[in-house]
């Protein structure tokens, strides 16, 4: 592309990936301070002092600020599609506290993920699913937030019930009947996992998708990083590099996703391996964006 990227997307991290041993308020200080970021997505902060003055740096950094509630539900094993009503409604609860601590942030929206699922049950969590996303939906329109779900993979790390890019398009026209602030949210990182390209994905999602991230995976089984942990671009057995990026950007403009009017978050969830340091893993994926876009 000849033009910048930032002309047709805001690019974004997520902070708790990119930085995962850094203080928060070090964290987003430094990423405030890269005018690389257009966006930046944060996650839950559980000291009141130390949300507050994120969000002092956050109104400061002229940012689009996104929260991620997925640390919420990994972290605890919530699910909100729980075949047990108590469960659910437990997981319901902390999206709702997640819609409040977002917009407590300044973000517009919160994106999180489905739960796991049995195929035999499947029928029955998929309207567990519905019923609370739907309510979570409503509650953040209220505050005039939207709600993204993320896409991950069915049955290879995460093994979420929302999944693959058919069965992820159903749900969302069934969510877009109910509540009009609902998206999906789309991750080039997990395309490998779900046995699907960039086309596909995004050509079976399109009408829905209202974010986006890019990383990369391990999806040879028995190699090191396997599964859903988002290593750094070049890291040995994995399947995203340039090349994939290069088709995952040329699969977006073909589609009709270069806005430059308002233009979509586009953020990079990459974290270090071991012992990997992360201002160069940052570096590294700057490196892989430029030159994806300027052979796209």
């Amino acid at each position: 592309m000849n033009e910048s990227i930032h002309k047709y997307f805001k690019v974004g991290l997520i902070q708790w990936m990119s930085h995962p041993r850094k203080d928060i308020l070090e964290s987003v200080r430094q990423i405030a301070a890269d005018d690389f970021f257009d966006a930046i997505e944060i996650g839950p902060i559980k000291d009141d002092e130390k949300r507050e003055r994120t969000k002092v740096l956050l109104q400061q950094s002229h940012m689009t600020v996104c929260y991620g509630a997925q640390p919420r539900l990994l972290g605890t094993g919530l699910n909100p599609n729980d075949l047990n009503e108590e469960g659910r409604q437990k997981a319901e609860q902390t999206l709702l506290d997640a819609v409040d601590e977002a917009a407590a942030l300044g973000a517009k929206g919160i994106a999180f993920l489905s739960g796991r699922w049995l195929e035999e049950t499947k029928d029955e969590a998929y309207r567990q699913l519905l019923k609370t996303t739907t309510s979570v939906c409503r509650y953040a329109a209220a505050k005039g937030m939207n709600v993204n779900l993320e896409v991950f993979d069915f049955d290879m790390d995460k093994a979420a019930l929302i999944g693959p890019a058919p069965y992820a398009a159903r749900f969302a026209a069934d969510m877009r009947c109910r509540c009009s602030n609902f998206g999906l949210l789309v991750d080039l990182s997990h395309f490998p996992t779900t046995y699907e390209t960039s086309q596909f994905v995004i050509r079976t999602l399109r009408p829905y998708i209202t974010h986006l991230h890019i990383g990369n995976a391990v999806v040879k089984s028995g190699c090191l990083a396997y599964g859903d942990l988002h290593p750094r671009f070049g890291f040995p057995d994995s399947a995203n590099d340039v090349p994939e990026l290069t088709d995952f950007f040329r699969v977006l403009k073909d589609e009709g996703f270069f806005n430059e009017k308002n233009p979509y978050v586009l953020s990079f969830e990459v974290k270090p391996w071991d012992n990997e340091e992360e201002d160069i893993i940052l570096a590294n994926t700057k490196r892989v964006i430029n030159r994806a876009w300027a052979m796209a």
